[in-house]
């Protein structure tokens, strides 16, 4: 493969894992579909949510989505920032920052997450998977009163 080849398959290949981290917001965002957020794992996948547990292999990310995740949060709107992606082959490797307002089912209440991911992503038939997925939480908080959406409901 020619530089220039290469140099488009690096760019290729980058957009193609922001396409996954989008996908697999858009299911979080979506009652965390549980098959969606699966189906962005290889099979022997590890989503590794810090406080929020460790889960390895595709069948119990799903079980985990299923049946936990919403008891826990009744809205979430994933804001992903700042990718630093790195390709090495059918192998790659993302940083991203999150900013995440949130609805916890318990009380309804709202408030922020904030953290960043560190990924790691093979190429499994020519798609781009999580192998890995952690999150490390900087900060959770609450907004000063419950959370109401009174202007929606006029």
């Amino acid at each position: 493969m020619d530089d220039l080849a290469r140099r488009i398959q690096v760019l290729e290949d980058i957009e193609a894992i922001k396409k996954l981290k989008a996908r697999y917001c858009y299911f979080c965002d979506s009652s965390y579909d549980a098959d969606g957020i699966a189906g962005c794992f290889v099979e022997d996948g590890v989503w590794d949510g810090g406080e929020f547990g460790r889960f390895e292999g595709r069948a119990a990310i799903r079980e985990f989505f299923a049946k936990i995740a919403p008891r826990m949060l009744c809205f979430a709107m994933h804001q992903v920032m700042n990718p630093l992606i790195e390709i090495d082959g059918d192998r790659a490797t993302g940083r991203w920052y999150i900013f995440e307002p949130v609805t916890f089912v318990q009380g309804t209440q709202a408030g922020w997450l904030a953290g960043r991911y560190e990924d790691e992503y093979v190429r499994v038939g020519g798609e781009w998977k999580y192998q890995r997925l952690r999150f490390f939480q900087y900060l959770s908080t609450a907004f000063d009163k419950p959370w109401t959406n009174n202007r929606f409901m006029e």
